[in-house]
């Protein structure tokens, strides 16, 4: 049994393997039977047999090997049929059509694939560990990297840590390896990548946006948190081989691996781009402050703001899961033309 969970934006991921009485007793009539049988199994050994592939029983106890970010080598069923995702990157796995059966769930609402992940079991944030045994998963998928919810997990089933910050290509890639889906994800990146070039390529040459411009993304989170946005969410888009330009304050986020970092109002002007995104918030609390930021003379004194080049965009919506990034392509162009 294997489980995948992922951690991102504040959330966290992390894999499981269970043995029950029932499937070591299913293993020993396997083997007593295959030992009722030698007899007259040598005897059919003696003519020509004509080859056969394994049956669909057989296929599903193949296992294979994978090599998490962590460096964790995971032994799981080739074919999972049966998989919990603890991530905010769902839309990946939906896209590509894997057996998903539990995600995380609280958070749904406004989601690009909301009617689909509200058919699915949740899990809870925190995760419920009560709940993940009961769907008896073979296959668990975590971002988290703390080791004691990595071996916590792994007592149900086995666990994969997965870079959910990573690009849109290496997780689709790499989940393509997982699942021995290599083909269909390097169909789903190739027609994803024609249409993000069209799309670019229609901003720029429509005039809408000139090359060489940068942008910035902002949000709220509760208790009155200021955070720019650099590896996760929207920004991946922006910050595409054809996109916007980060600034050298979010250059060095990049560098350093974050998905983002908070900072302070006063510090807002070294983050202050050609184009400032603004991604709204959940949390009445956050909704607040991002309101009040708005409003605020420093705010309103940045050139970008003076400009009208300040685009709203609500938080989930904008992430940076497949699914998301899709709908994204279609929606930056209305946003940006909207105000040129």
């Amino acid at each position: 049994m294997i489980i995948i969970i992922y951690c991102n934006g504040g959330r966290v991921m992390k894999r499981l393997k269970v043995w029950t009485a029932m499937t070591g007793m299913a293993a020993l009539l396997s083997i007593l039977g295959a030992c009722g049988n030698a007899a007259d199994n040598k005897q059919a050994e003696s003519s020509p047999q004509p080859t056969q592939t394994a049956a669909p029983s057989e296929q599903a106890d193949a296992l294979k090997t994978y090599t998490d970010y962590i460096g964790h080598k995971v032994e799981y069923p080739a074919n999972p049929q049966k998989v919990v995702f603890a991530g905010e990157t769902t839309g990946d796995l939906l896209e590509l059509d894997l057996p998903v059966i539990g995600i995380f769930g609280d958070d749904l609402e406004g989601r690009i694939y909301q009617k689909e992940a509200e058919k699915l079991v949740n899990i809870g944030f925190p995760i419920n560990l009560e709940k993940i045994t009961e769907l008896e998963p073979d296959l668990i998928i975590i971002a988290d990297t703390d080791d004691k919810v990595y071996q916590g997990l792994s007592k149900i089933a086995p666990v994969i840590v997965f870079d959910t910050f990573a690009s849109l290509h290496d997780r689709m890639n790499e989940l393509g390896k997982i699942f021995g889906k290599e083909k269909e994800a390097a169909a789903w990146l190739e027609t994803y990548d024609a249409k993000e070039a069209e799309m670019w390529k229609g901003l720029y040459d429509k005039g809408v946006i000139a090359k060489g411009e940068t942008a910035s993304v902002l949000t709220y989170y509760p208790g009155d948190r200021l955070f720019i946005m650099a590896r996760a969410g929207l920004p991946q888009l922006l910050y595409g081989k054809d996109g916007f330009a980060p600034l050298q304050p979010v250059k060095d986020i990049l560098a350093a691996g974050e998905g983002f970092r908070e900072i302070s109002l006063e510090s807002i002007h070294d983050f202050a781009a050609d184009r400032i995104f603004i991604l709204d918030p959940v949390a009445e609390e956050a909704k607040r402050s991002t309101e009040e930021l708005l409003g605020n003379p420093v705010f309103k004194h940045i050139p970008a703001v003076q400009k009208g080049h300040v685009y709203r965009v609500y938080i989930q919506s904008a992430d940076s899961d497949a699914a998301s990034r899709l709908n994204m392509i279609e929606e930056l162009p209305r946003m940006l033309e909207a105000k040129q």
